[in-house]
């Protein structure tokens, strides 16, 4: 699931600030560019939730097995997230119009190319590149959001509609997607084209026109590395179990992506204008917050991917009861995401981020014990998928606060970047191991063939709880020494 960071608190810190906000008139103008900022946004959730929707189809068309069918997820997850900060960069060198409208294109071709094709490589290729072209738009879409509404009351009214049509896109998805795929798992890819069209030429005639940075630079080696690197240790991964730990080719790929990622870090620490500044891990809370996304998006993406094979796979549910029974999680994120800055403020990140990954835990944590060989909907299913939406919603907008909590206004981009590139690989990177446990278990007539995958993720869910606790404990112990 795919999320940028819109929450009001976190772009008000990101702000340059320290004036007395100027009031804005809400032109017809201004809303028609909020609204297709809005669209992108809701396209790009729409479009991960209905994909997911339709995994089960596109393998039993394409002849797709799971270790094949992760790709379709992780092409995407990998492209966005491996580019996202390379796009918010090249957006302030190219311009931010520039930028956002050709990525969108690129978006709206990716689908019409994926709709048509009846190979599973290239389907995974239309993936990749539509999670490249998201990782242009996302940032460039609330750049021109924070440079076009004034800072105060009408950027933080903006940014509340904002953040609402992202978790909205997601939810609809999955409705939609059930009913698509009733027709053709291809519409899940098709239908996203003429709305992409349509924001594309609404973009043209209503986003203002901006001027490039008149100096900086691109990090294209550290952007090759990183995304080289990624893609081949998830390769290595899913691979792995089928060719063997031991085996040359698999000793040779870990050994490339290794060194890929250690080119990284070197590249890093040399060029003018690195992706990412690494010193600014050193910060405990920015390290905390960056691993909690991984725990987050890693272990729900990874159980929704499971729970979209089972369902369909083994129960043999229609795809539009599967979206039905999955619902409840995107809706209590769509209604519970906007009140969770209320919460930030009276209660502060540590404490709502161990909620979060509490809900997780027990929801992971409570399928396993109730499921049995085949789970009671009222009695299983939904339990989960209501602590499961409740982590999420409590989690993200919390996570992406802390990331950014205390950062010179300088490196906000960077730590918002940052949180979400490390939330988006590192899903990329558990999905891959889930699969390595799962793929070839999806014919059975139970639950158990994804138990090892599951209690992966609970405990990826459990070592994210533990993680925020540790320095919450050592604030208490020192409260009382």
């Amino acid at each position: 699931m795919t999320i940028t960071d819109t929450s009001p608190a976190s772009a008000v810190r990101g702000s340059a600030a320290a004036s007395a906000p100027a009031e804005q008139t809400w032109t017809p103008r201004l809303w028609g560019v909020l609204a297709v900022l809005c669209a992108v946004l809701f396209l790009d959730g729409l479009d991960v939730s209905m994909v997911g929707v339709a995994l089960p189809s596109i393998g039993t068309e394409l002849g797709l097995s799971t270790t094949s069918l992760q790709w379709i997820v992780n092409g995407y997850v990998l492209g966005y997230g491996s580019l996202l900060l390379l796009g918010g960069r090249t957006a302030d060198l190219l311009g931010r119009r520039r930028v956002f409208l050709t990525a969108l294109a690129v978006f709206a071709i990716a689908s019409l190319v994926g709709g048509l094709v009846s190979d599973g490589t290239l389907l995974i290729v239309t993936r990749f590149v539509k999670g490249l072209a998201a990782a242009f738009t996302a940032p460039t879409a609330l750049s021109i959001l924070t440079t076009t509404f004034h800072e105060g009351r009408a950027r933080n009214r903006a940014l509340s509609v904002f953040s609402v049509f992202g978790a909205s896109g997601y939810s609809s998805g999955l409705i939609l997607g059930g009913l698509l795929t009733s027709f053709g798992w291809r519409w899940t890819f098709l239908t996203p084209v003429p709305l992409a069209l349509v924001a594309l030429v609404a973009g043209i005639a209503l986003i203002p026109r901006d001027k490039p940075a008149a100096d900086g630079g691109h990090d294209l080696v550290g952007a090759v590395t990183l995304t080289g690197g990624m893609l081949l240790a998830v390769y290595t991964v899913v691979s792995a179990p089928d060719r063997g730990w031991l085996d040359p080719v698999t000793l040779g790929s870990i050994a490339l992506a290794a060194a890929l990622l250690i080119g990284f870090v070197v590249t890093e620490n040399k060029v003018r204008h690195p992706l990412i500044r690494l010193g600014i891990l050193k910060i405990g809370s920015i390290v905390r917050a960056n691993l909690s996304i991984v725990a987050l998006f890693g272990s729900y993406l990874s159980f929704q991917f499971m729970m979209t094979l089972y369902l369909q796979d083994v129960l043999h549910w229609s795809p539009l009861k599967m979206a039905m029974a999955l619902l409840p999680a995107g809706l209590i994120v769509a209604f519970g995401s906007p009140f969770v800055g209320r919460l930030i403020d009276r209660y502060g990140t540590p404490r709502l981020i161990i909620s979060s990954m509490t809900s997780l835990s027990l929801g992971y944590v409570w399928f396993l014990a109730t499921a049995g060989n085949t789970p009671h909907y009222a009695f299983t299913i939904l339990p989960t998928m209501l602590l499961l939406g409740g982590g999420f919603a409590f989690g993200f907008s919390s996570i992406m606060a802390q990331a950014t909590d205390g950062i010179e206004d300088s490196e906000q981009g960077l730590a918002s970047g940052l949180v979400q590139t490390s939330g988006q690989v590192g899903a990329a990177l558990v999905l891959a191991v889930v699969t390595a446990l799962v793929a070839g278990g999806t014919g059975g007539s139970d639950f158990a063939e994804f138990h090892p995958g599951v209690n992966l993720v609970s405990g990826v869910a459990v070592v994210g709880l533990v993680l925020n606790l540790i320095p919450l404990l050592r604030v208490t112990r020192a409260k009382h020494a």
